[in-house]
């Protein structure tokens, strides 16, 4: 008797593969492997600047925080500075200064720094504020200089007393502040006003010719201190010697006598220089038109009102005094 397969007991041995039915099992998937990221951790910026830090050469800022740092440079940088001009004190803070400091930038580089470094504090200070600052003071301190004055008191020269000027020296003053304010120093700043000397003093006024025309004396001086007095002839009641203060303005030796524009002259003629001028050997002529100081070749009019206006000496005395003086010097006619 013949039996018949079970479909249920198949094998096949080939594969190794036991089929049960008609149903077959998949292979196994690949395994997929998902790579590791390695992130490198993130270091925290201190919170304080590193220990022994300073800025500007003066602040130690080392272990504040920024905040406390910036208010501790700008309290420093904020110092007034002193200006001393003779007895008095001024003081003047950077901001009226027109300076201003980098404060934000020092602190940056502060937070960064090594231990024990020193982190400038730069410094802007504009010239032309310094120089506004230092003219204002100019304009409080400075005085100018009293020249002495030439009077008459007592028909006698008077000269009165000199006084010196002062003027602050502004560039130096300019040059202290800038320099002050770039390098943060706050030490006094003195600043001493130059002198300034007047023109004309008691000792450089020189000579002085006074004329008593109603005396017909003619005296010298320098300056306040009598030299010598002389014996002249003036002018006559018609044609009198002009009164007032004017100058020597020119000087002649052996000079010629021109006839001038005046009735008692008009048919006169030129008279060279010689015994015969009547000008004798000196003109000093004065700033009053056709009036001068001058010898004469009659002596014996000295002491008298006889001439048409000028002041006649003896001829010797008139060439001492022609030495003497300059063109310039004051010449007093009084009456």
């Amino acid at each position: 008797m013949l039996l018949a397969a079970t479909p249920s007991a198949i094998a096949d041995t080939g594969t190794g593969t036991t089929t049960t039915g008609t149903t077959t099992s998949p292979p196994p998937l690949p395994t997929t492997t998902t790579p590791t990221t390695t992130t490198t951790p993130t270091v925290p910026r201190p919170t304080t600047i590193a220990a022994g830090v300073t800025v500007g050469g003066e602040v130690l800022v080392g272990g504040l925080s920024p905040a406390e740092a910036t208010a501790e440079v700008k309290a420093f940088f904020a110092r007034p500075l002193t200006l001393k001009v003779g007895k008095v004190a001024l003081r003047a803070t950077p901001r009226q200064l027109g300076a201003s400091a980098y404060v934000g930038d020092a602190i940056r580089r502060a937070r960064v720094a090594f231990p024990g470094a020193n982190v400038p504090l730069k410094v802007a200070a504009p010239r032309r504020h310094l120089e506004w600052y230092v003219r204002t003071l100019a304009k409080r301190f400075d005085r100018e200089p009293v020249d002495s004055k030439l009077l008459l008191r007592n028909s006698k020269p008077f000269v009165t007393k000199e006084k010196a000027g002062r003027r602050l020296p502004q560039a130096l003053g300019v040059r202290h502040l800038f320099r002050s304010l770039k390098t943060h120093l706050r030490a006094p700043l003195v600043l001493r006003p130059e002198t300034v000397r007047p023109t004309t003093t008691r000792r450089s006024v020189g000579d002085v010719i006074v004329i008593r025309r109603g005396l017909n004396r003619l005296s010298l001086y320098d300056g306040m201190n009598h030299r010598r007095t002389f014996g002249v002839a003036t002018g006559e009641s018609r044609y009198p010697t002009p009164l007032g203060r004017y100058e020597i303005i020119v000087k002649w030796r052996n000079p010629w006598w021109y006839p001038p524009a005046s009735d008692w002259a008009k048919d006169a003629e030129p008279i060279p220089p010689g015994p015969g001028n009547p000008l004798g050997t000196r003109w000093l002529g004065i700033s009053s038109p056709a009036v001068g100081i001058h010898g004469t070749p009659d002596p014996a009019s000295i002491g008298y009102s006889v001439s048409h206006g000028c002041i006649r000496m003896r001829i010797p005395e008139v060439e001492w005094l022609f030495n003497q003086v300059n063109v310039g010097t004051p010449v007093y006619i009084l009456r």
